[in-house]
């Protein structure tokens, strides 16, 4: 914690506010992705005090939103026609985060109302996405529904209603876990202390997840070389299945 407090430290040295002051930190500033990363655990943590330096005063509750890098993404609806599925009727959003996870110390409409919970997107259920055109509002609906449904099952999408523990009203912590195909990119972990349905301090982390090694230059060169990227990835293909037609024309 000696991170933390230096934070603190500087936070009542360098502000003048009188406002209770939350000071969050990670446990990883920065996730490198290897081959055989398997996923891994961020420990979210801080304290709530007010500019004097003690405890702010207030019995508060506090959820962490841990959001990744959003982008845009066409989501299609299966039908059933006979024996085969076709794709039916789909829809465009502008802004999908590509992770998106939720803790507090207790369930989030105990400790606020839904319009305060929809403004800060304290949940899976607010969750805000840009659609990307004229849209129906019951169909919009549902596709939220089901990109959020969909990413929930990938382990992309969570929340935690008794993630956060907070001890002596000062102190919290939260365990999010970060899966195996998370998106490389900038992640934001914004905190929210909440008092009286009201909240009274906010603060952002971050915390960036790149490739690294063998990963990393593949696809660096990838980017500034799409075409001949492209051609080699072709090439390679076609061989993998000729080489494997051969290998069974052997047995």
């Amino acid at each position: 914690m000696t991170r933390l407090a230096i934070l603190i430290l500087c936070f009542f040295a360098l502000t003048g506010q009188r406002d209770p002051i939350l000071v969050p930190e990670v446990s990883q500033h920065e996730i490198q992705v290897r081959q055989g990363f398997t996923g891994t655990e961020l420990l979210l943590f801080g304290a709530i005090l007010d500019p004097s330096g003690f405890r702010a005063g207030e019995d508060y509750d506090i959820v962490v939103v841990l959001k990744g890098p959003t982008g845009a993404i066409r989501l299609r609806e299966k039908e059933r026609l006979g024996p085969v599925w076709i794709n039916a009727q789909s829809n465009a959003f502008r802004s999908a985060p590509s992770f998106f996870a939720v803790a507090s110390s207790r369930p989030v409409l105990e400790i606020v109302d839904e319009r305060t919970a929809a403004i800060y997107e304290l949940g899976l259920k607010f969750i805000q996405l840009s659609p990307g055109g004229t849209i129906d509002p019951e169909e919009q609906i549902r596709f939220t529904e089901g990109l959020v449904d969909l990413r929930e099952r990938q382990g992309l999408y969570k929340e935690d209603m008794s993630g956060v523990q907070i001890s002596e009203q000062v102190l919290y912590q939260a365990r999010i876990s970060l899966p195996s195909t998370v998106q490389t990119g900038t992640y934001t972990a914004e905190t929210f202390a909440i008092t009286r349905g009201r909240v009274i301090a906010s603060a952002i982390a971050e915390v960036e997840v790149r490739k690294v090694g063998f990963e990393r230059a593949v696809e660096v060169y990838s980017k500034e070389n799409a075409f001949i990227y492209g051609l080699a990835a072709v090439f390679l293909s076609i061989f993998m299945g000729w080489m494997a037609g051969r290998l069974f024309a052997l047995i």
